[in-house]
């Protein structure tokens, strides 16, 4: 009897296993972007409610969305790493190194790209013609220093100026600003400041002042259009919650897709939500729909950057193909 019982038991113990609840999946994410033009794909989707949509026809019923707007990388990755951001907007540069550093753990890589578009250096040091030009008494301002998409380029120009072993010689004139405090310190001469790797359309803003030059641009260093802006999360949340990655991820598609039908709207739209009072709708229009501008989920140049990284020691492990980099949804995309 006991052995029948004790069987008893274990097959009531083995029911009550099997009918336990799934895992629910997440109804609320922290999206993080940064500030510019570049990232009105993201505008439009929350507008627009995109991923809230997506998610809603998934079968999430009450999906939210939270967005937040940083001044750059070094808290995305903060966010990324402690679980309290799940999807950031962040350079390349960014992705490929926290991919390095999580393989072992939380797994980080990039869902799919996003913008495609110049990178300016520009200065008002008259001094300053070529990348060789530039001595310690300038500070050029990036995002984040080291880390950013703007630095990792500045490293690469510094290694072809001055030879492979100098790629970090401009290193220490670098100082960490967003783009907006970039501007104000280069206007009004503060904090050292006499350049500044510019993006849109703070780059059209500080060409309007007199005595500014443009150096370089990221299109020369890598030799080509680059994507500056890729969108990453974790493998931890990817696995755990498929209906609502997938469900930005089509909202971002969604969202690059309306932006490229229509640019004339989504350049009010930026307006609208950046509150810019400074630019005019053509600007922005003009600046969206240069050739050297892109809204696509393709990649393009992450890999060379990425083994740039690697030759000079920024990350330990050097990636075998673009795909390392990405999720699997980005397969067919294509791109390098």
């Amino acid at each position: 009897m006991r052995g029948l019982a004790g069987a008893c038991m274990a097959l009531l113990a083995l029911g009550g296993l099997s009918a336990a609840p799934a895992r629910a999946e997440i109804g609320e994410i922290v999206v993080a972007q940064q500030y510019g033009v570049a990232f009105l794909p993201l505008m439009l989707m929350e507008r627009q409610g995109l991923v809230e949509k997506r998610a809603e026809a998934a079968g999430l019923k009450g999906f939210k969305v939270n967005w937040t707007k940083v001044a750059g990388p070094s808290v995305m990755n903060d966010g990324l790493l402690s679980g309290t951001m799940h999807v950031v907007a962040q350079g390349a540069p960014s992705m490929i190194t926290l991919w390095d550093r999580t393989r072992s753990n939380v797994g980080i890589k990039a869902m799919a790209a996003m913008t495609t578009y110049p990178l300016y250096l520009v200065t008002r040091n008259p001094a300053v013609k070529t990348i060789r030009d530039f001595t310690s008494a300038d500070k050029i301002a990036v995002p984040s220093a080291k880390i950013s998409t703007q630095a990792i380029m500045l490293q690469m120009a510094a290694a072809e100026a001055f030879g492979p072993s100098e790629w970090a010689k401009l290193d220490p004139l670098t100082i960490s600003l967003s783009h907006p405090d970039a501007v104000l310190a280069i206007t009004n001469n503060t904090a050292g400041v006499t350049a500044h790797f510019s993006s849109s359309p703070f780059y059209e803003a500080e060409m309007k002042m007199p005595g500014m030059r443009l150096i370089t641009t990221n299109y020369e260093i890598l030799g080509g259009p680059a994507t500056a802006i890729v969108l990453s999360a974790t493998t931890k949340f990817r696995d755990q919650n498929p209906k609502a990655y997938r469900a930005f991820y089509d909202g971002l598609k969604d969202g690059i897709d309306a932006v490229n039908a229509d640019k004339r709207a989504a350049a009010q739209l930026y307006l609208d939500v950046s509150r810019d009072t400074k630019t005019s709708l053509d600007e922005i229009l003009a600046i969206i729909s240069d050739k050297d501008y892109a809204f696509t989920l393709q990649p393009q140049k992450v890999f060379k950057t990425a083994a740039f990284m690697a030759k000079v020691g920024t990350v330990k492990i050097a990636p075998k193909d673009i795909q390392d980099l990405f999720f699997p949804e980005a397969a067919g995309l294509g791109g390098d």
